[in-house]
């Protein structure tokens, strides 16, 4: 009995012994990450200055002294950082122009296709730095025809202008942009017989409306002589290695092969400023454009053509074989090394990219450096945490891409989430996109931080505003970097920005001086996206159970239901995905008690018992069954993508399409009309269904 007690006693005085002891709980680290003690707007300002003080394009020498800076702060955090290199098939420009034949007697005009230099701009001395405008992976050739307006050059502006009688064929398109990727705009005018397509900025959606509205340097605006540039590859990754890294000395498509592969367009474009763009419009005649088809305030109106105006349009690129570098840092996990955190940003920037991208990158080695305030007091992660500063996102998320290629089955089987901010900064207001079961975490990281611009509320409070819940977008875009963890090896995977559009994106006037004016003048806004973003990667590196909730995940996929609707006089029956989906909820709901059950089990006399292995594995599920929604063969005629929940919308890069080989089955059973056609969508449902069905199987833990 007096064994027994003593014992008991014993127990007790070594728990109390423990406890007082031991070091802090991980929240009381968590709690210091974002308190203003560790954040530092001065040096987030410091790194923004420093790495945008040039134009930056991927493979220049000024963008190897940019990952130069990366490399060296994320060393000097008591992190083990490197730099993986990767050789990659980029074009720049060798020579363009662009020449507009007007009605007599109106003679002739030649554009000199270059954005001015203000007044007092302080980066005049680099300005001849930055790359003639053009389009990255443009087609080379000279062409010449009459212009017909198209508007956003979306696949509805092509019926609008069939259904008026306006014939595109042989002819130059005039789009503007605002609503889809420059790549699809370029693709769509191909597809409707067009010879070369110019795209242009219009002052209604870029230059403050027009009228009296000022432009940069005293206003947001895009001034008239800005030229948003950029690339038209459809593709991820390097264009001459699809599917594997483009390691030194590896295998390469030719450039016929790049053409054929239909990722690259086939016609010459070139992007022009919102001034040279109403020079063109005022020589168009024909018909009138519809209302919403018009420009701003002062903006001559616009009409269709084709002609009279005749434009003339020569471009050479010239492709290289070029470097390029990714820089990646690592803090290991003490307790569970091989499970990796990704934080990823890129670094190359079309110009001086102060907001894109270089405003994540400063918002990076800002969280780089709170974390290693926390090492010095004692904190170490459960599971490794990795940064990634990625090279040529601008040219088709490249750096990004081909680090996943080339580490496809490790991160596959260790990846824990991958958290991407691109354009940190660009104004006010929270936003974040995510794979569903990361929802709860980022609106719980969210009601921690204070709002940068009310400091009477937190971030969640204004992103949630008048409305219950806060809007949460999907990666189903290609973007920016999560696409390759997300759609391609099925990685949980979250983005977030403060912001969103803005003016002056891709021109040369994204520099440190439109930042300081109109973007986050005291930069703050910079430290509360560190905050958000590094509490998100501290909880995921720092529970003892993972954070994931798959109940959103099942909600979410309900939406299946719009596409049922849509085609119910059909004969297609999804009754077999909305079982899947039921059983997805309802294993969502088993391991979440689970892992109630597993934490109530824990007690004094549990110190003593090792649950580890229950832990892990139960935290294997929650991490794989992203996995589970992707399919080896891709999606069809896109193979690459591999996520068969989401994906880019294939007439437009930029959009997040959810299910999207039943959104490609749709669309051209309802082109064809044919009963294969039709049994293809049927056969795209029963995909889902079967992958709804294994993350089931994965999230309950069993085999059948």
């Amino acid at each position: 009995m007096f064994k027994a007690i003593a014992a008991t006693f014993l127990a007790i005085a070594t728990s109390f012994s423990i406890l007082l002891f031991s070091p802090p709980p991980k929240s009381y680290y968590h709690s210091l990450f974002i308190s203003d003690s560790l954040s530092d707007n001065v040096s987030i300002s410091h790194h923004l200055y420093t790495l945008t003080r040039r134009p930056h394009v991927a493979g220049s020498q000024a963008n190897a002294e940019a990952a130069a800076y990366v490399l060296s702060t994320l060393s000097s955090c008591n992190m083990q950082a490197h730099i993986v290199s990767y050789e990659v098939l980029l074009t720049y420009p060798a020579s363009r122009s662009l020449t507009l034949t007007r009605p007599p007697p109106e003679p002739p005009i030649t554009f000199d296709l270059k954005q001015e230099i203000y007044d007092g701009d302080p980066y005049a001395d680099v300005a001849n730095e930055v790359l003639p405008t053009s389009h990255a992976y443009a087609k080379s050739g000279s062409v010449t025809g009459p212009v017909v307006y198209v508007n956003y050059g979306r696949l509805e502006d092509y019926d609008t202008l069939k259904e008026m009688g306006v014939n595109v064929t042989g002819t130059i398109v005039l789009a503007r942009y605002g609503q889809i990727y420059r790549g699809d705009i370029v693709m769509n005018a191909f597809d409707a017989g067009a010879i070369g397509a110019l795209v242009y900025t219009d002052r209604k959606d870029y230059g403050g409306g027009g009228g009296d509205a000022k432009w940069f340097p005293d206003d947001k605006w895009m001034p008239p002589t800005g030229v948003q540039v950029g690339t038209v590859y459809n593709g991820s990754g390097d264009p001459s290695t699809p599917g594997w890294a483009s390691t030194q000395g590896c295998e390469r498509l030719s450039v016929e092969e790049v053409e054929r592969s239909g990722d690259v367009p086939l016609i010459p474009s070139l992007p022009i400023s919102g001034a040279d763009g109403e020079t063109i419009l005022r020589s168009i005649g024909g018909q009138i454009a519809k209302d919403d088809w018009q420009g701003s305030n002062g903006a001559p109106t616009y009409k269709l053509g084709p002609g009279p105006g005749v434009v003339n349009l020569n471009y050479n690129g010239k492709q290289v074989i070029a470097t390029i570098q990714n820089v990646i840092g690592v803090i290991e996990g003490v307790e569970e090394p091989d499970r990796f955190v990704i934080l990823g940003n890129h670094r190359d920037a079309w110009t001086f990219g102060a907001v894109d991208p270089n405003s994540g990158t400063a918002a990076l080695l800002e969280v780089a450096q709170r974390l290693w305030k926390l090492q010095g007091i004692g904190w170490k992660p459960r599971r490794t945490i990795i940064f990634c500063n990625w090279d040529a996102e601008e040219y088709g998320l490249t750096g990004s891409t081909e680090w996943v290629e080339e580490n496809r089955e490790l991160l596959a089987s260790r990846a824990v989430a991958y958290l991407n901010v691109d354009c940190a900064v660009s104004g006010a207001g929270f936003h974040a996109a995510a794979t569903p079961q990361l929802d709860e975490l980022l609106k719980q990281a969210a009601q921690q931080i204070q709002d940068p611009d009310n400091s009477s509320q937190t971030i969640y409070e204004q992103w949630v505003g008048s409305t219950h819940s806060p809007v949460i977008g999907r990666l189903g875009g290609a973007g920016s970097d999560y696409a390759a963890f997300v759609q391609h090896i099925g990685v949980p995977a979250a983005d977030m920005l403060f912001g969103g559009g803005y003016p002056v994106y891709h021109s040369m006037y994204d520099d440190y001086v439109w930042m300081e004016n109109f973007g986050d003048p005291m930069f703050h806004r910079h430290v509360a996206v560190a905050s958000v973003w590094g509490l998100v990667a501290l909880r995921l590196a720092d529970e003892e159970f993972l954070p994931f909730d798959y109940h959103s995940y099942a909600f979410e996929l309900q939406s299946a239901k719009e596409l049922e609707d849509e085609i119910s006089d059909k004969g297609i029956t999804f009754s077999h995905l909305f079982k899947s989906i039921k059983e997805l909820s309802e294993a969502a709901r088993k391991i979440n008690n689970q892992r109630k059950e597993i934490k109530e089990a824990k007690g004094w006399t549990s110190m003593w018992r090792n649950n580890h292995v229950k832990v892990r594995e139960l935290n294997d599920r929650l991490m794989m069954a992203e996995r589970a929604f992707t399919d080896c063969d891709g999606l069809l005629r896109r193979p690459w993508y591999k996520h068969l929940i989401y994906a880019p919308s294939r007439h437009n890069d930029y959009g997040s399409t959810s299910f999207p080989g039943i959104n490609d089955a749709i669309e051209k059973a309802k082109n064809l009309n044919t009963v294969e056609s039709w049994h293809l969508v049927q056969h795209e449902v029963w995909r889902v269904s079967r992958a709804v069905r294994h993350a089931s199987l994965v999230l309950k833990g069993e085999l059948t």
